[in-house]
């Protein structure tokens, strides 16, 4: 084949490669404009696409369109209040990390603004569930026998906006759910108490069911803490304390089924080896 007679394969590739080379533009010119459709919006026509978007449930166009919103106009009322609302989207949307982020960057650089009792509310709400994982919300796994570490900066949060901001409309429910998650750590306490008492480490287990009493007093397990003491001190031989923390239940709870039942009224056992059962405890059963 001569070179007179290759030139018209060689026009029909070049061709060819110029149809691809302007097909590949045309895609990335429609990708770029589909990613900047938000690009030169007025902030207040972009606010309210967010905000609608957010009132429909879609958390993430919400977030995405507030962060266009706040790259754009990095200043202004409409800005902070995106940068509020892009918080709870990552909250509603299990984005714990960038929740918790976005959050203390805000509280940081706004820390007198009008929404800042909303934002140390939402810092609790997330702590509180931040460490729930698959299994615990598929299995109802007990939350007082996980790692306390996040429940403990929630309280910290609900008691900020309780403390400080009494009289904002998220002090209420904060103090409310500072009940909920004492009530957790008490379990807490009362579950790792009655661990050593099945090894048998019985000054180890009234030493929880005191600490239990002093810290967290008026908790749904006090009494649970008393028969605790109560059992303890009989299986250390101390009958007189013994008597005095069952004549102290007796008073405050006279059903309590360590008064008449041998106490505390285990799981099977098969039951406490499974991991994906849900767990129930000696609390649980006694409570039933």
């Amino acid at each position: 084949m001569t070179p007179r007679s290759a030139s018209p394969f060689r026009a029909l590739a070049r061709a060819s490669v110029l149809l691809l080379l302007a097909a590949v533009v045309a895609t990335g010119c429609s990708r770029n404009t589909k990613d900047d459709e938000n690009e030169g919006v007025p902030v207040a026509e972009l606010y309210q696409k967010g905000h609608d978007s957010m009132r429909k449930g879609n958390w993430n166009n919400g977030a995405v369109t507030f962060r266009r919103l706040v790259a754009q106009y990095p200043y202004g009322p409409y800005t902070e209040q995106a940068l509020v609302e892009t918080a709870y989207a990552n909250y509603k949307m299990g984005n714990n990390e960038e929740a918790i982020s976005g959050i203390d960057r805000f509280i940081r650089t706004y820390p007198t603004h009008r929404n800042i009792p909303y934002m140390y509310y939402l810092r609790g709400l997330v702590n509180s569930s931040r460490d729930t994982v698959f299994l615990q919300r598929v299995w109802s796994l007990d939350s007082s026998r996980r790692d306390l570490a996040s429940p403990n900066q929630a309280y910290s949060d609900f008691n900020t906006v309780a403390d400080r901001y009494p009289n904002s409309r998220y002090a209420a429910d904060a103090r409310q759910r500072m009940v909920a998650l004492r009530n957790t750590f008490a379990r807490h306490e009362i579950e790792t108490g009655l661990y050593y008492l099945r090894r048998e480490a019985y000054v180890a287990a009234a030493q929880r069911a005191t600490y239990l009493l002093e810290t967290y007093p008026q908790s749904e397990y006090q009494n649970d803490a008393v028969a605790l003491l109560a059992v303890s001190y009989a299986r250390l031989g101390n009958e007189t304390l013994a008597a005095d923390a069952r004549r102290v239940l007796q008073q405050n709870e006279p059903d309590h089924p360590a008064l008449t039942e041998n106490w505390p009224n285990e799981p099977w056992r098969i039951r406490r080896l499974n991991p994906f059962a849900t767990e129930r405890t000696a609390i649980d059963n006694d409570r039933d």
